[in-house]
């Protein structure tokens, strides 16, 4: 694509946005240490290339009318030897004003474009810093850490307004120890309770959450399911849409999951409330194995939160395939889920203003290129801010894909 010298682009073929808003939050999708033609600046240098992945971070959230002192969540998925605690510490000098954003860290073992270590996405909100509502919730740093970042406070919860947004966290305590390790299930209790209570000290609970993202170990429906019980039970009808991929890699050892959340919550008359929202949930989308609160679709204050969506059997919940392992296949069918979620809302691919895709890959950029291109054909036009996450494997050797992603509304 044409390039304007001092805005940088990722290494794809297509017209692509960097930045977009819906209702009040503005987005960033994966930027790295591109420069204007795409290029890795700094191939394979992590320090060097988060300073200038935060640096094109801010120029496109410049785009939106904010700065970095607006982003209330910030997720990075790095590449390296690191454990979360440094990566938190890497970030926090790029946010001098307190509290820092809810920062969520996940490692991976592979980049979509070559020489990249570190992909960051954001979410922002114009100004919440003069909101009369913020409130923050400190995340306790475990002894061995704690001098990495002097006297600043590492954010387990942030509210900004109504958003609210609370980093990921595994079921590692105040200690840096991981309580129950490798029992997925009594960790994900842990987290889910920890989650809870940091909810509850921000004036929301889980009923508020509008999306859930975890993490896990495994590649079969029945290392997936119990985890996905645990989580599942913290939650009534009508819970949130979720997104929940396999992991390959977790700090501290022993930790066999990950889990982060995003609520909004209303102040009206100095009283904390519930926000309606609207669901949608077309025949032909797939639904679970088993009977969850979790949705597909929700729309609320302007904004269209997306589950997950995944290759699996049209009006069906038996949690199988279409197009067994074919990943561009499966792409353009995942695709057309998206399409059917978000036409009851009166909305396309085209209002989405940030997707996040997780993807089958062996690690080479040129299967990114050919994702990337296959996503564009089924949006139809300019990408949305995209982060593209490859993975050695998704649920299992018969599901290669899953994508999630807010839209206008």
């Amino acid at each position: 694509m044409e390039t304007r010298p001092g805005i940088w682009n990722l290494p794809i073929a297509h017209t692509h946005h960097l930045s977009g808003t819906a209702g009040t939050l503005s987005f960033v999708g994966g930027a790295g240490d591109f420069d204007s033609a795409g290029r890795i600046r700094n191939s394979g240098d992590i320090d060097k290339q988060i300073k200038g992945a935060m640096s094109n971070v801010a120029e496109a959230l410049a785009n939106e009318s904010c700065t970095l002192d607006d982003v209330v969540r910030l997720k990075v998925h790095y590449t390296g030897e690191r454990g979360d605690w440094e990566m938190i510490a890497a970030l926090a000098p790029f946010f001098n004003m307190e509290p820092m954003p809810a920062i969520s860290t996940m490692p991976e073992p592979m980049q979509p474009f070559s020489g990249q270590t570190v992909q960051i996405q954001a979410i922002a909100q114009r100004g919440w810093r003069a909101n009369s509502d913020v409130r923050a919730v400190p995340r306790l740093v475990p002894q061995q850490s704690q001098t990495l970042f002097g006297d600043r406070t590492v954010t387990a919860g942030l509210r900004a307004g109504e958003f609210i947004a609370l980093a990921s966290r595994t079921a590692e305590d105040a200690d840096g120890t991981v309580q129950h390790p490798g029992d997925g299930v009594a960790q994900s209790h842990f987290i889910m309770e920890r989650h809870a209570e940091t909810l509850a000290a921000l004036g929301a609970s889980f009923q508020d959450c509008v999306k859930l993202e975890g993490y896990y170990f495994g590649n079969t429906r029945e290392q997936w399911e119990p985890l996905s019980r645990a989580r599942a039970c913290h939650f009534h009808n009508r819970g949130p849409v979720a997104t929940v991929v396999p992991c390959h890699n977790l700090h501290p050892r022993g930790a066999a999951t990950k889990v982060e959340v995003m609520a909004m919550r209303e102040l009206r008359n100095g009283y904390d409330k519930y926000i309606p929202r609207e669901d949608h949930w077309p025949a032909r989308v797939w639904d679970w194995t088993y009977s969850t609160p979790y949705r597909q679709g929700i729309r609320l204050r302007d904004t269209v939160w997306l589950g997950g969506q995944v290759p699996s059997q049209p009006h069906s919940n038996k949690g199988r395939s279409v197009m067994e392992g074919l990943l561009m296949p499966q792409t353009r069918f995942t695709m057309s889920y998206i399409e059917d979620l978000l036409r009851p809302f009166g909305r396309s691919p085209a209002d989405l203003k940030l997707m996040v895709c997780y993807f089958t890959s062996t690690g080479t950029e040129a299967e990114t290129l050919a994702f990337a291109k296959t996503l564009a054909d089924c949006v139809g036009g300019a990408l949305p801010p995209v982060t593209l996450v490859p993975k050695p494997m998704m649920h299992n050797p018969n599901t290669t894909v899953e994508i999630w992603g807010v839209a206008q509304g």
